[in-house]
């Protein structure tokens, strides 16, 4: 490639030409291949077959060799990853289903040995992160490839995580740890949740009426990403923890915050959120974001993720489209992490429509997305009350 300045770049649109406005050389993401290739990658369905043909690994294939897997809580794989550790757990043959290792570092994408003293991940300091990576690796690698009689396993616990907040690092047998249990809030308001300054509520507790909280999503106009997990975006994104304060000043963000928490938690696992919701608009997206916030305000975000409602039903299922005064659930993949939410911290989620460039913008259409230069502005409402239980699941960790 040549010299590239992604945070323009990403901008242009269609999204099919963003390597050709760039004079990058010409590849799967937006070449004319043989169909027998599967086309342009960015014209792929997410049930394309193309997807199964390739480097990609699916779930429809077994592993069945022993696994030392390292992740970092601001990679953008690291659902994936604990995910795919999970299911070679349950699924390989015999003693290897056992011989599955991981290791949860607090930091940027394949940034684990660069850890210090004082690891700061964006803005935020997780402490001494550190460990011996090359200890554990050529012990691991010398006792199954070597067959050194080593001792490394008897002190290596299935997951090693690092629990940010606590600035420490844990073992558990499993993932989720053991012990994690699912703890429920509402989303609740008066119906102006819009921004920092808006009166969005968490809580242990449904709200008895609806009072929707409504957001206009302009595509030409998306919400920034700012921090965030990421991987691989040059310039456009600059990954890690950010005080998120800025960007909640916005009126296009709906912002929920707890109350200050009377006793500290753990939370370790995923995080589901499933929010009712309607538009005007024929297709749309819907984005979470989930922060720990200080007793001074700042707030760190942890995780994210997003929803094309379009795929509401499943990515291999027929396309749903909306109609305007309708309202639909969604349940959102879901976000993890490992934190803790010490006394007098707030648990915070946000909710919009776009995290651009993390994810492409929805232009709202129901078009293909990728060959168009328009958009069309989509008024989207959060719906929450005792039928609309618009809500987000922690895994807290009981000590």
């Amino acid at each position: 490639m040549p010299p590239v300045d992604w945070s323009k770049a990403l901008q242009h649109l269609p999204e099919a030409d963003i390597l050709k406005a760039v004079e990058g050389p010409r590849g799967i993401f937006a070449d004319r291949m043989e169909v027998s290739t599967g086309g342009a990658m960015i014209k792929r369905a997410p049930n394309d077959p193309a997807w199964y043909r390739g480097g990609l690994w699916h779930d429809d294939k077994t592993i069945n060799v022993p696994g030392f897997w390292f992740m970092s809580w601001y990679d953008v794989s690291v659902g994936p990853n604990l995910a795919a550790y999970n299911f070679v757990r349950k699924t390989a043959k015999g003693e290897i289903a056992n011989q599955q290792y991981a290791i949860i570092a607090p930091t940027l994408h394949c940034g684990y040995t660069r850890a210090t003293e004082n690891t700061v991940v964006g803005e935020r300091s997780m402490g001494d992160a550190r460990l011996d990576y090359n200890a554990l690796t050529y012990g691991w690698f010398d006792h199954f490839l070597k067959g050194e009689d080593n001792h490394v396993l008897e002190t290596m616990p299935k997951v090693k995580y690092f629990v940010m907040g606590l600035n420490k690092w844990q073992s558990s047998d499993t993932w989720p740890p053991q012990g994690a249990q699912p703890m429920t809030l509402y989303l609740g308001s008066g119906g102006k949740a819009n921004s920092l300054n808006g009166d969005g509520v968490l809580s242990a507790a449904k709200p008895a009426a609806d009072n929707p909280d409504s957001f206009t999503y302009d595509p030409m106009n998306p919400v920034p990403s700012y921090g965030g997990n990421v991987c691989c975006t040059g310039n456009a994104v600059t990954g890690g923890a950010f005080d998120q304060r800025k960007m909640e000043a916005r009126a296009d963000i709906l912002v929920y915050t707890s109350e200050p928490l009377r006793e500290g938690i753990e939370v370790s696992g995923p995080i589901e959120p499933t929010l009712y919701v309607s538009s005007d608009a024929k297709d749309t997206d819907i984005t979470v974001k989930v922060l720990d916030v200080y007793p001074d305000g700042t707030a760190y975000n942890l995780d994210e993720t997003i929803q094309r409602l379009r795929y509401r039903d499943g990515y291999d299922k027929p396309l749903v489209w909306m109609e305007s005064g309708k309202v639909y659930k969604v349940k959102l993949q879901p976000m993890t992490t490992s934190n803790y939410f010490a006394v007098g911290h707030k648990i915070r989620i946000e909710v919009s429509s776009s995290n651009f460039p993390r994810f492409d913008r929805n232009l709202n259409t129901g078009g293909n997305n990728y060959d168009e230069e328009k958009g069309v502005v989509a008024h989207n409402a959060v719906h929450h009350s005792g039928q609309y239980g618009s809500q987000v699941t922690l895994s807290v960790v009981k000590k």
